[in-house]
Formats: structure tokens, C-alpha cells, sequence
């Protein structure tokens, strides 16, 4: 038996990034992309190698680029650390894996290290292929709780849930990550919602940036440990966007969205200035010169925004490819489960 399991990049609409906080997002996984794990049945386990993981190189300009684009770690260690959570989950929840063994390999089209959650992907995937190869069950929320402990715990990661809440259901989230209701039940609040089809959106992502988010979680995770008013304030605010964004899909008054998108970005300046480099913040000037809304999909390479009609999406993508921008319609994926 062959076993293929996908995972998608995710966009935040609104909310981030309190997601780690105890606030409220709203995010989506799109098909443009993907990051795709296949496992078959072995005689021994092996762990096969994609690109993002050769050690030979045409010359040293060759590497330094492979550097540039995706850093120093390939994809091998998000597969050991998925493999060794998930035998760890086993035995935490008294399953017995039976004596068998497998081959997995995986290969993702995702940007890298464009805060489209493209690691996330491949551990989510890997994890579903794992589940399925032993014949376990596991909740959407559950699973992405999973995902978090083998980046965070494993990798040592900073990470929220937000992105792996978002792959693990499949389907546009509301999330309410109250901590009495975390504390209770291990997970937040999560509702599958719809997403209007006349609410235009495009992401946009850097051709020519690669960037790791641990700096920026790292710096407002202190400084929200530490209670600085201006982060806690900034906590309660994002909160307050997300339910605002909920309200207006939900009552078709589509045009406060781009206002409460653009909101999100500013508020996030105000806060983590010196955590967003020039070039992520050029992106979001660039968007927003052609009347677009834009605000980060994560934690910066790559926004997300909206756009009135054709003729300012054509403007966002020609201004956009100027600045070595690239520009996509997202295929929001849907019919997943919160659940």
C-alpha cells in the first residue's frame, strides 16, 4: 500500500500574530502549493532525501544560493522529529505500534521561509501519512497540537497554533484561544467559517527574500512575558480585529475589511518595529501604492490583502514584479473539519 498525504500553505487573514498569546486569528490553507509526503511499507525504515536536502553542488556560488533560499536545514529533520513525536504519542496514549517498517520521502513547491508555514506543511503531512500507515485516528485539533510539540518541542521552533490549526482542519478558522478554555481542554476554540467568494484576495510573496520568524517570535514573546503595556494592548486589539473581520463577512459588509487588514500591519509596526526588516515593510508600501489592502500572512516574506477589481489586481501584480514581487490569487481550500 502507498500511502500520499498533502498539506497546504496558510495564510492569516487578521489576528496575527496573537495566535501564541491567548488572542483570536482567522486563517486559510490555499492549493497553489503544496507540501506532499509519500510512505510505502519497508523492510527497514528509511528516510529518503528532496532537494532542499543535497550535499553536492555545481560550485560554492551554487550553495550559497541553496543557503539563501532556504537556510541551512532541508526537510530530513522535520521527517525525524515527526517520526520520533508521533512514536512518543504512541506511547504517551498507551498504543502499541505494531513491527513494521517504511519508507517516506516528501517534496513541497511552498516558498521557504516566506511565512506561508511551508515547515508545518511537510510535519502535517508527514503525520497524516503516519496515522493512516497504523491505522490511528486523530482530531483535526489534536493533530495540530502534535504539529506544534514536534517543531517546538522537537526543533525548537517558536511557533503558535494558528498555522498548524489552519492545516490540520483543512478549511477556513476562526480561532478563539482563550487560555481558562486551553487550560480545560488542551486546545482553543476553533470554527470552521466561510469565507465570501466576492471578498477578493491575493497573496504576495518576496522572489528574492528568505527570512526565519524566530527572531520576531522570539522578541515579542519576552516582551509580552515581561507585560509591556504596548504588547499587551496590542494583544487585546488584534483579538478585537478578528471579530470585527468575523462580523463584517458574516453581515456582507465586505468594505470595512481592507481598513481592518491594513489596521493588523500597523498595529504590528507599532509593536515589532525593529523585528520587521526594511524589506518586508517595502513589500507591504509596495501593495498598498496600487490601492490594495495588505498586512503579513505570518511573520514576514509574504502578505496578504485584498483588491477592488481586475484592474487593480493587474496594477498590484505589474508594480508587484518591479520589486521582484510575485502575486497569486489563492485557491482557498474548504470542506475540512474544525471538528
Amino acid at each position: 500500500m502507498i500511502i500520499r498525504e498533502s498539506a497546504f500553505p496558510r495564510a492569516a487573514l487578521i489576528g496575527n500574530p496573537s495566535d501564541g498569546y491567548h488572542g483570536k486569528t482567522i486563517a486559510f490553507v490555499f492549493n497553489n502549493y503544496s507540501a506532499d509526503v509519500t510512505l510505502y511499507e519497508t523492510p527497514e525504515l528509511e528516510l529518503l532525501p528532496a532537494h532542499r536536502d543535497s550535499s553536492v553542488f555545481k560550485n560554492i556560488d551554487a550553495l550559497s544560493e541553496e543557503v539563501r533560499l532556504h537556510g541551512y536545514y532541508g526537510g530530513i529533520r522535520l521527517l525525524k522529529a515527526a517520526i520520533n513525536r508521533f512514536n512518543r504519542y504512541c506511547r504517551e496514549q498507551g498504543t502499541t505500534l505494531p513491527d513494521r517498517n517504511f519508507t517516506i520521502r516528501y517534496g513541497s513547491n511552498i516558498p521557504n521561509r516566506l511565512g506561508l508555514a511551508g515547515s508545518s506543511a511537510i510535519i502535517t503531512a508527514a503525520m497524516r501519512a503516519l496515522f493512516k500507515f497504523y491505522e490511528l485516528e486523530i482530531s483535526p485539533a489534536r493533530l495540530a497540537n502534535l504539529v506544534l510539540a514536534t517543531e517546538r518541542d522537537e526543533l525548537s521552533i517558536p511557533a503558535g497554533l494558528q498555522d498548524r490549526v489552519a492545516q490540520a482542519c483543512n478549511t477556513p478558522v476562526f480561532m478563539d484561544f482563550n487560555k481558562e478554555y486551553m487550560d480545560q481542554h488542551g486546545f482553543g476554540i476553533y470554527r470552521a467559517i466561510t469565507i465570501p467568494e466576492d471578498l477578493k484576495l491575493y497573496v504576495a510573496y518576496r522572489t528574492d527574500l528568505a527570512e526565519g520568524s524566530e527572531i520576531l517570535h522570539s522578541r515579542l514573546r519576552d516582551d509580552y512575558e515581561s507585560g509591556v503595556p504596548a504588547v499587551l494592548n496590542a494583544m487585546k486589539e488584534w483579538a478585537e480585529l478578528t471579530e470585527k473581520l468575523l462580523d463584517a463577512m458574516d453581515s456582507g459588509n465586505l468594505s470595512v475589511i481592507p481598513g481592518l487588514i491594513n489596521r493588523n500591519f500597523d498595529l504590528r509596526l507599532e509593536v515589532c518595529r525593529t523585528s520587521i526588516s526594511a524589506m518586508n515593510r517595502k513589500m507591504v508600501e509596495v501593495a498598498r501604492s496600487t490601492g490594495a489592502s495588505a498586512k503579513f500572512t505570518g511573520s514576514g516574506g509574504a502578505i496578504i490583502g485584498t483588491y477592488e477589481d481586475e484592474k487593480m489586481y493587474d496594477r498590484l501584480c505589474r508594480v508587484c514584479k518591479e520589486h521582484g514581487i510575485e502575486v497569486i490569487k489563492p485557491e482557498i481550500v474548504t470542506g475540512g473539519s474544525a471538528e
